[in-house]
């Protein structure tokens, strides 16, 4: 064992996480659910939903039987959902393929979707205590200080250099800790724009700490400036209910349910795609536009509150769409947006004339 793993381990003995609800009564199941779920997300944020999603599908055969929309349902707000699509997929591959069993083989583990190869070790090596190493972002903050990896991650070279030194030193002895250890070390030490240096476990080996240049690692992603693009959404209403319809399984919000999306403030198409006559229309009014940030693009939407007179038939060809009660709400994927102007509904009801 290198001195740095053994320094990591002694200090996750006396400081490190051992209390998370899914450190308890650890199974292949509940390790990979949370490891998931903790893709580019808090802890603090992914406890509920992490409970919560437990509590509804207790084994990975439970997940594989759900519906997809029940699956989004629950994971909305938590963002990122292509994560919700993929853990209901590889759920079925495991409960179809493997018996409902995690496969320990690395390499099988790897290409369940959206699993890949640190969320792979991290299984692997927290249930199995197989000798994995993981790279996630908090371990690759703690490497990229320590052994002043100089780039940013996220390109190939500086990544594979940062998985060399994961490997160097993650121990074939006591892996799950020091897997966990490396993931608290990042959350809680060795954090992003604050380290804790004085407290780190490390720091005497700590090549950044050396030369006062904690902030400097990793480095960072060239900056580039975010296009914004535009939405309106229509909102069509009748007696205390909105339609919705569920959106293609690719792209943004991917099956989850949306409001009819138009490109520009001629909404006139969305509402003879649909065969809404003018007459059926008591009132028509435009929202206050609010912005929508993805990782790679901003999107401001408009939303326009259609209120009709009576409820019209929008069954659509090729699309699943459904009238939603805001007394008794559906239990589907909303994206978020959607779900934030559902909310909000009743006060712009009040407010509408």
């Amino acid at each position: 064992m290198t001195p740095f793993a053994s320094a990591i381990l002694k200090w996750y003995d006396a400081y490190g996480r051992k209390e998370l609800p899914w450190q308890k009564n650890k199974s292949a199941y509940t390790v990979w659910l949370s490891e998931i779920m903790l893709q580019q997300t808090q802890v603090t944020t992914v406890i509920p939903y992490y409970e919560r999603f437990l509590a509804r599908f207790p084994t990975v055969i439970d997940l594989a039987n759900a519906e997809q929309d029940e699956v989004l349902h629950l994971w909305t707000g938590l963002g990122y959902y292509a994560r919700a699509r993929n853990l209901h997929k590889a759920a079925k591959i495991v409960a179809e393929q493997y018996g409902g069993e995690f496969p320990k083989d690395l390499e099988q583990m790897n290409d369940l979707p959206g699993v890949g190869r640190s969320t792979a070790a991290a299984v692997l090596s927290s249930v199995h205590k197989l000798p994995h190493a993981i790279l996630d972002g908090n371990v690759k903050r703690t490497l990229a200080r320590n052994f002043i990896v100089e780039g940013w991650p996220g390109q190939k070279k500086v990544e594979n250099k940062l998985w060399e030194y994961a490997e160097q030193h993650t121990p074939r002895k006591d892996v799950d800790k020091y897997n966990q250890a490396m993931m608290d070390m990042g959350a809680l030490v060795c954090t992003r724009s604050k380290p804790k240096c004085t407290l780190c476990p490390v720091s005497t080996m700590c090549e950044a700490n050396k030369l006062d240049k904690q902030l400097d690692f990793p480095g960072k992603k060239p900056k580039k400036e975010k296009p914004v693009k535009e939405t309106w959404f229509v909102m069509l209403y009748h007696d205390n209910q909105v339609w919705l319809e569920q959106r293609p399984q690719s792209g943004i919000w991917g099956g989850l349910f949306c409001f009819p999306q138009n490109e520009t403030a001629e909404i006139e198409h969305q509402l003879d795609l649909r065969s809404i006559q003018e007459q059926n229309i008591q009132s028509n009014e435009t929202l206050i536009a609010f912005r929508h940030t993805f990782s790679h693009y901003h999107l401001d939407i408009t939303p326009v509150l259609v209120k009709l007179t009576k409820q019209p038939d929008l069954i659509m060809e090729g699309t699943k769409g459904l009238w939603y009660n805001l007394s008794q709400p559906e239990e589907i994927g909303l994206a978020a947006p959607v779900k934030q102007l559902l909310e909000s509904l009743p006060f712009e009801l009040d407010t509408c004339v």
